[in-house]
């Protein structure tokens, strides 16, 4: 069966630190993928997002052009019925979520948005939500109990590992020096551990919101 699979990016990149290796596996696979670019991130981010559709090879990109940082001045009744305009028209059977407690208020107002277009007697033909992690956002959420990112999905993605890295180096202007957390060697050493967990060299992790078999 060939799936549509649907990741909800905030700000260009957050594609890639989040499930990139794992929208590169799918593509291999044979699935249909699609992004949703929910704003344009800075100056920079925003010329480089063709170059990104082309390496993902998305089956069609959504560019939302809502503006950055501003998100929680946008209210529900704008944002929801963007998102379930494209919901609708994709039909995705996978959605790939930002985290719901991430230390950046657009990543928070994304999710509670999504949550409502999500349900599934209003959109049936999803069958999975996952939702991932951002380095510099997830782990710096405040320490708290309810904030903790638990994952129990695990892709491996040694295989595309290395492209994975390839397209996050076009936003050079977002990478920091190690031993940061945005650094090369960072999201190295971050999706290594994840491997580790599952015996392979490289994976990308996610928590399980809803599964339907």
């Amino acid at each position: 069966m060939v799936e549509k699979i649907l990741v909800v990016s905030i700000h260009p990149d957050d594609e890639t630190l989040g499930c990139g290796g794992s929208l590169l596996k799918y593509k291999e696979e044979g699935h249909n993928i699609f992004c949703i670019f929910v704003t344009d991130g800075n100056v920079h981010q925003k010329k480089i997002i063709p170059q990104i559709n082309v390496e993902y090879g998305f089956t069609k990109a959504f560019n939302l052009h809502f503006p950055e940082l501003e998100l929680d001045d946008i209210s529900l009744n704008i944002l929801i019925p963007a998102f379930s305009k494209i919901i609708n028209e994709v039909e995705p059977t996978i959605v790939f979520v930002p985290n719901r407690c991430d230390v950046h208020s657009d990543h928070r107002r994304v999710f509670e948005s999504l949550m409502a277009v999500t349900k599934t007697f209003r959109f049936p033909f999803i069958k999975k939500i996952l939702m991932y992690e951002v380095i510099s956002e997830t782990d710096f959420a405040p320490a708290l109990p309810e904030n903790n990112f638990q994952p129990n999905v695990f892709i491996d993605i040694s295989k595309f590992y290395d492209h994975k890295l390839r397209i996050y180096s076009l936003f050079n202007s977002e990478i920091m020096d190690s031993p940061y957390t945005r650094s090369i060697d960072t999201l190295t050493a971050h999706d290594r551990y994840k491997g580790s967990l599952i015996n392979v060299n490289y994976a990308e992790s996610f928590v399980l919101l809803k599964e339907i078999l």
